[in-house]
C-alpha cells in the first residue's frame, strides 16, 4: 500500500514539473530579496563612478556653453578649428610619452603594427564631433536631443558583438529609465518653447545626428577595448596624433574662408581656450571612467549633460525653468545607478577584460580563472604533466627504499649481500634515469 502511494506521488510530481519550477523560482526570488544588502550595491566604487560621470557631463556642458557664446555673440562657426585645439593638446601631451617607452609600447612599434586602426579611429572620432555640430544647421534642438540618445542602443549592440558583453533584464530596464528621463527633458523644452534650431532640411539634420551617434558608439567601444587591453596613454596619444592631422586637413578644405575672416579678440580667444580645455579634460578623464565601468554606463551618465546646460542657461541665457527638468535628472541618475549596481554576466565570467577592479595596474589578477587564461593550453598541460611525473617519481623512489630495506633485512638474515648490491644498483639507476628525464 505504501508502495502504491509512493508511486502515485512520483507520478503526480512528474505530471506537474512547471509547478515545481515556479515554486523554486518563487523561493529563489524570496531568498534573493532576503539576501539583498544595500551596502553591497551602493558601494564607494559606485559613488565614485557616479561622481566622475557627472563630472564628465559638466565638462560637456562647458563645451556647449562656450560654443553657444561663440555662435551667438561673436558669430563664429568653426567646429573643426575648435576640435583642432583639443586634438593638438592631446598630441602634445600623450604622444611624447609613447616616445619614452621601449619595446612594443614605443610609438614606432605601435605605428608599425596598428597605424591603420588608429587612423580609422581618429577619422571616426573627428567626424562624430563634426557631424553633430553640422546637424544644428538643418534640424531642431529637440530632434538633436532625442536622436542623440541613439548612441545607447548602438553601444549595447556593439558591446555585445565586439566586447562579448551580455546584458541582463535589469540593464535594459535601467536604459529605458534613462531614455524616459531624456523624453521628460525634451517635453520640458517643448512646453517652454525652446524648440530652437533650423528646419531647412530636417531629414538631413536627423540623419546627421544618427550618423554622429553611431560614430560616437564606434569610437567609445574602441576606446573601451583599448584602455582595458592596451593602455590609456596609447589610446590618447594615437587619437591625438591622427585627430590633429585629420582635423587640420578638414579645416583647410572646409573652413579656410571662415578661419580667414575670423575676428580675433581676447573674448574669442578665451572662449576657444575654454572649449579646448574642457574637451581635453573630457578626453583625458573619460578613459579612466570607462575602465572603471563601461562605455555604455558612461554614456548613460552623459545624458545629464544637456540638463546641466539647461540649468546654466536659466542664469546665462534666461531660459524658463520647468519641474520636468528635475524629473529628468532624477530618472537619468536612477537609471545610471541601476545599470552599474548589477554587474554584467561578462564581468563574472571574464574579469580580465571587463572588471578592472579584479586586475591591478601591474597586470596581476586575483581570480584563478584569469590566471589560467593567461597561459596557453599546451603550457598548462606540460606543467601539469611535469607535476604528475614528479609525484610519480617520488612515489617510486619511496617504494624502492621500502623494498631496499626489506631486501637488506633478508640479506642480513641469509647472507646474500651480492644480490642486494645488484638490486640496489638497479633501483638507483632507475631513480637517476627518471630524475634525468625530469
Amino acid at each position: 500500500m505504501s508502495g502504491f502511494h509512493h508511486q502515485r506521488n512520483r507520478s503526480m510530481a512528474g505530471d506537474a514539473p512547471g509547478d515545481v519550477s515556479d515554486e523554486s523560482q518563487g523561493c529563489g526570488l524570496v531568498v534573493r530579496l532576503r539576501k539583498f544588502k544595500p551596502k553591497e550595491v551602493f558601494t564607494w566604487q559606485l559613488a565614485k563612478t557616479l561622481a566622475m560621470g557627472q563630472g564628465l557631463a559638466g565638462l560637456i556642458c562647458g563645451t556647449a556653453i562656450s560654443s553657444q557664446y561663440l555662435a551667438t555673440s561673436f558669430h563664429v562657426n568653426t567646429p573643426m578649428l575648435q576640435s583642432l585645439f583639443n586634438y593638438a593638446l592631446l598630441c602634445v601631451t600623450y604622444t611624447p610619452m609613447l616616445f619614452c617607452r621601449t619595446g612594443d609600447g614605443h610609438v614606432l612599434q605601435i605605428l608599425k603594427r596598428r597605424w591603420w586602426k588608429y587612423l580609422l579611429l581618429g577619422l571616426v572620432d573627428v567626424e562624430a564631433n563634426y557631424t553633430v555640430v553640422k546637424a544644428y544647421q538643418y534640424t531642431t534642438l529637440t530632434s538633436v536631443q532625442l536622436l542623440d540618445s541613439f548612441v545607447i542602443p548602438v553601444l549595447m549592440i556593439l558591446s555585445w558583438w565586439i566586447l562579448k558583453t551580455r546584458y541582463g533584464l535589469v540593464h535594459y530596464i535601467a536604459v529605458c529609465i534613462c531614455l524616459l528621463g531624456v523624453g521628460a527633458m525634451v517635453g520640458a523644452d517643448l512646453l517652454a518653447g525652446r524648440d530652437q534650431g533650423s528646419t531647412s532640411n530636417i531629414l538631413l539634420g536627423d540623419g546627421l545626428v544618427l550618423l554622429s551617434a553611431s560614430l560616437y558608439a564606434v569610437s567609445n567601444v574602441c576606446q573601451e577595448y583599448t584602455v582595458k587591453n592596451l593602455s590609456r596613454v596609447e589610446f590618447l596619444g594615437m587619437v591625438g596624433l591622427f585627430g590633429t592631422i585629420i582635423s587640420t586637413a578638414q579645416m583647410v578644405i572646409l573652413e579656410r574662408n571662415e578661419v580667414a575672416n575670423l575676428q580675433w579678440s581676447w573674448q574669442v580667444g578665451l572662449l576657444f581656450s575654454a572649449y579646448g580645455l574642457c574637451m581635453y579634460t573630457l578626453y583625458s578623464c573619460m578613459p579612466i571612467v570607462v575602465k572603471m565601468s563601461s562605455a555604455t554606463a558612461v554614456n548613460l551618465s552623459l545624458l545629464s549633460a544637456d540638463l546641466f546646460s539647461l540649468f546654466c542657461g536659466i542664469f546665462l541665457f534666461q531660459y524658463n525653468f520647468s519641474g520636468l527638468y528635475l524629473v529628468s535628472l532624477v530618472a537619468i541618475l536612477i537609471g545610471f545607478i541601476t545599470f552599474n549596481a548589477v554587474p554584467t554576466p561578462r564581468d563574472l565570467t571574464e574579469p580580465t577584460a571587463s572588471s578592472p577592479s579584479s586586475i591591478c595596474n601591474e597586470g596581476y589578477s586575483d581570480h584563478p580563472a584569469a590566471i589560467r587564461k593567461d597561459f596557453p593550453k599546451g603550457e598548462v598541460a606540460v606543467r601539469i604533466t611535469a607535476e604528475e611525473e614528479a609525484h610519480q617519481g617520488l612515489g617510486e623512489m619511496e617504494d624502492g627504499l621500502e623494498e631496499e630495506q626489506k631486501q637488506s633485512g633478508n640479506t642480513r638474515a641469509s647472507g646474500r649481500s651480492q644480490a642486494l648490491g645488484r638490486g640496489s644498483s638497479k633501483q638507483d639507476g632507475f631513480a637517476i634515469r627518471h630524475s634525468t628525464k625530469m
